[in-house]
Formats: C-alpha cells, structure tokens, sequence
C-alpha cells in the first residue's frame, strides 16, 4: 500500500499531527500496535493533563477541544509552589494575565478520546491496529516498512511518534539523551472537605514532591514523586493511613482528604533527542522530547511541535517544494530545537535543585522562589508560557 506520509505511534500528539495534516492531499497512515478499542475507549490511567492556551487554541482549530466533555474540564485560577514546610509561596493568578485561566485540567483519557474521534470519519487518514513496524528502510526513493504481518507499505515521510524510547529514532541512528531520574511518579484522586478555589500547588518536600491539582468539583489530582525504592510502599500503604499521610503533607488546607479509586504508577524519566529530521524522517511528541511533569510542558511541546511541522509541510506543498526534504524538515528541527532545548534543560536543573538535600541547595530555593515572586519580568515569562496563544 503506497501513502503520502506513514505515522507510527497513535497517542494525542500522532493523531493530532495526522489530524493537522488531514485538510491537505496527503494520503497519510498511522500505524497502532493496540487494538482500535484502546483508542476509542481509553481507560482512566490517573493522569490529568494540564493545557496551555495555545493547546487549547490549536485543539479548536483541529475540531477536536469540542469533543471533549466540558463538564471534564477544570480551570486552573491560580499556582502556588512551595518550598519544604515554609508557608511562603511563589504565586501566580490568572488577575496578573489578560486570561480567565492560567491553564485547563483534563483527563488524559478525555483528550485520547477526543483526538481519535477527530480523525475516524477524515477520508485520507488510514487508521492501522493492531500493526507493529518489524523494519523500515529509507533511501532516495522513498520509505519502505515491513510489517508483522508481512505486508509491506511505502511512503514519501515517516513521522515517529512512537515514545520517549522511540524505536523508530534508535533505528535512523539519532542519539537522545535519556536522563533517568530514579524516580516513580505515583498518581490518583481524592476528594477534599474544603474548596480548592481552582488553585494548583507544587509541593517540593525533601525527598519526594508533592503537587495538588484541581479537578472539577471538591477533588484533586495528587501527583507524589518519590524514589523509586520508596514507591512500593506507598502504592500498598492502606487508604486510611494514605489518606492522613497526604493531608498531614499539604499542611490540612483542603481539610479530611479520602482516595477515590486506585494509585496508578509511572517511572520517571526524561529524554531529548539530538536532531528532530533526518531525510524523510521526522520525530514529534515524546519521541522528540519526553518532559519532566513538574512544569507540565510534556503533551503542550508536543502538540506544538506537531501542529507547527504540519504548518511547515501544508507551506513547502503551497511552494511546490519536496515536503520530505531536508530541507524543509530542518526548519522544523530549528524551530522545535528553539523552544525545547531551554525548556528541558532548565527543568531538569529545577528538578535537581529542588530535590537536592544540600544545604546550598537548600538556601538556593529560597533564594529562587523569593526572586521568581519579586523580579517580575521572570514572572511575566513563567505566565506567558501558561498563557500564550501564538
């Protein structure tokens, strides 16, 4: 089967990228290992996804902000992060912004629906379950896959969108920094006594991180960042003590907290790859750059990434240019490069600086929450993440 443009990996940023495409005349394809049922019907994993207002801005533009229910969507009015037991904050409010939010909350599982559903009835976008890439070959010519069924698909471009630990990157030789942190991210929901105000909090206590997010109704998201030896035993510790254990940490602001439903865990690892193209080859999503969750930049980046490659292609096919060149693949890569690398870097030093039990490092966070409260031009630009739309 011969196709325009070959996506291997189906998650929000590969559907949203083919979606993005989908108004072109390309003939495009994405290949899914999953059945077609875990696309359509996701199950709750415990994640909230946290959407900047330029992901929001281009999920209206691809049709697919509508589809998710809005009765799902919580408002984030305000941020707060906090260092150990200290009651000072660095603050943000959305009064600061010309925005109503400084961001929205939604289940992962809402935007995995919503996304699929943007693409089912699309008349050039092949959807294959089910399917694993067994090789691929790339040369002048073209792309060629061979897949677990023998069959074997040819294309003009292969997007991979398959993971932080793309097989598809690792195969066109791109080296990737894979930085692991020895980490478990541990997430669930609870219900809460007292009102959140729509206030998400970012908890760094020493050892383990603790961000409080708000979800529609009297319940939070609790994200718990723990060494990876020490998780176990908060995934078995019973409901009760869990329960107290969380609402001793956030110092009873949201009064009596009770789970809801099961701990979900994840390992906690960050990654960069070294170049996002090669010819006919392109990376987007987690396999271009996998984020740490603490700023919440992961699925925004590559949503972004996606959008602003579909933008590029759509322009070379306007301008009669090989839309799988280097050429024009390298504007992409320059332009994604830009916005990612001081993002992941400087994540990765707040990550470290915050979860270091040095004494400097200890004074540094002060230091650093007290400055990013009072020099309001580095304020500005934390906000302006949160709340730029172009």
């Amino acid at each position: 089967m011969d196709f325009d443009v070959i996506i291997i990996g189906s998650g929000p940023v590969g559907l949203s990228f083919a979606r993005a495409l989908s108004d072109s005349d390309l003939a495009i394809c994405v290949l899914e290992q999953n059945n077609e049922l875990s696309l359509s019907k996701p199950k709750y994993d415990g994640r909230e996804v946290a959407l900047t207002h330029l992901s929001k801005k281009i999920m209206s533009e691809l049709e697919i902000w509508d589809r998710i229910d809005p009765d799902s969507i919580s408002y984030i009015k305000e941020a707060k992060v906090l260092n150990g037991m200290s009651p000072y904050s660095l603050h943000f409010n959305h009064e600061e912004t010309s925005e109503n939010a400084l961001g929205h909350l939604i289940p992962n599982h809402e935007i995995k629906t919503a996304v699929y559903e943007s693409i089912t009835d699309v008349k050039n976008i092949t959807l294959l379950t089910e399917t694993k890439v067994e090789s691929f070959s790339i040369n002048d010519g073209g792309v060629s896959i061979e897949l677990n069924n023998g069959e074997i698909l040819t294309s003009n471009l292969l997007i991979a969108a398959d993971g932080r630990l793309s097989n598809a990157r690792r195969a066109m030789g791109i080296p990737s920094e894979v930085k692991d942190f020895g980490k478990t991210v541990i997430v669930c929901k609870m219900d809460h006594e007292e009102a959140h105000n729509n206030t998400a909090y970012e908890c760094f206590h020493y050892g383990r991180t603790l961000a409080v997010l708000p979800m529609v109704g009297q319940c939070s998201s609790i994200v718990i960042t723990i060494s990876s030896d020490k998780a176990k035993e908060i995934i078995d510790m019973p409901d009760k003590q869990f329960n107290l254990d969380i609402q001793t940490r956030f110092r009873d602001k949201l009064g009596e907290m009770k789970l809801t439903g099961d701990k979900y865990s994840y390992p906690l690892f960050a990654s960069h790859a070294d170049y996002f193209h090669s010819e006919r080859f392109a990376l987007i999503g987690d396999a271009a750059v996998g984020m740490h969750p603490v700023t919440a930049h992961g699925f925004n980046l590559g949503l972004r990434g996606a959008y602003n490659l579909s933008k590029i292609i759509k322009l070379s096919l306007t301008s009669n240019q090989n839309y799988y060149s280097v050429e024009t693949l390298s504007e992409y890569n320059r332009k994604h490069q830009l916005v990612t690398r001081p993002l992941y870097y400087g994540t990765n030093l707040i990550v470290d600086l915050y979860n270091s039990d040095r004494v400097t490092a200890k004074m540094l966070r002060r230091l650093a929450l007290r400055f990013g409260n009072n020099f309001w031009p580095v304020k500005k630009l934390i906000m302006n993440q949160l709340t730029e739309t172009n």
